[in-house]
């Protein structure tokens, strides 16, 4: 499994870099100038899924990620840093999304350069928290893994929603004179970013949520939990950032499956 791992993890780095280059380069880039649906996917991909792709097959065993995790075991640990992360992601994801910056980007090409910039930093910035990229760990609970996953999904979701149940021209740099309407570019810009965001959130915040949950079963768990990584040489015990979450009480599963 773990050579398995080893060899697939290079592979989704190079994919997320393929789809991050693939909506800048036309027919992407082009694309996005006329079509909201397609100005929606080039958002998704460099806001949420090139970013993901990225971080988990980063490989980050030289250079400074590898030293740094050698001493902290985690990455921007404390709860001031996990939550600026959190809202800066969301401040920046949505003001993409706002009408004046789409009809800046159709009629200034360039700054779809400093659109992807600034989404795929602030989205590996994200998804360093979310999820683990060996050697480096989220650094924050599990339950706090899924509320930070679960907000900026929230936030695509409205802004999509707002666009796509919106009868007027939401995007006047992209409205149509002729073949697919407006209306139906916005709603089925709506659709896709509403799944795009989905299928690559929503993983995260059940795992997140039912490994919690198992984990809260097995008593064993919370001496390894209490080690923190303190048992590997050169590294020092992880103190997830932010609240300390309580757990069900022990047994619960067991309580459960009885009924």
């Amino acid at each position: 499994m773990q050579a398995l791992s080893g060899r697939l993890r290079p592979r989704l780095a190079a994919a997320g870099a393929v789809l991050a280059v693939g909506v800048l380069v036309p027919p992407g880039v082009t694309e996005a100038r006329h079509y909201v649906f397609a100005q929606a996917v080039q958002f998704a991909v460099l806001a949420v899924v090139a970013p993901a792709l990225i971080i988990l097959g980063a490989p980050w065993s030289f250079g400074p990620a590898a030293r740094l995790a050698a001493r902290t075991g985690s990455w921007g640990s404390s709860a001031r840093v996990s939550t600026a992360i959190l809202v800066g992601y969301s401040a920046v994801a949505l003001a993409w999304r706002l009408p004046v910056a789409v009809n800046a980007l159709v009629k200034y090409p360039a700054l779809t350069v400093v659109e992807a910039v600034t989404l795929i930093a602030v989205g590996c910035a994200l998804w360093l928290k979310l999820v683990d990229s060996p050697p480096l760990r989220p650094g924050i609970s599990r339950p706090l893994r899924a509320l930070f996953a679960a907000v900026p999904m929230w936030a695509i979701w409205a802004s999509a929603y707002v666009m796509g149940f919106s009868r007027a021209t939401w995007f006047t740099a992209l409205a149509h004179r002729g073949g697919l309407s407006t209306v139906a570019d916005q709603q089925i810009a709506a659709a896709l970013e509403f799944a795009i965001a989905g299928l690559s959130f929503v993983p995260v915040v059940y795992v997140s949520l039912i490994t919690w949950l198992r984990d809260s079963a097995d008593p064993g768990d919370e001496p390894r939990a209490a080690a923190g990584g303190a048992d590997q040489p050169g590294r020092a015990p992880v103190v997830p950032a932010g609240p300390v979450v309580p757990r069900p009480p022990r047994g619960w599963r067991q309580a459960f499956e009885r009924r």
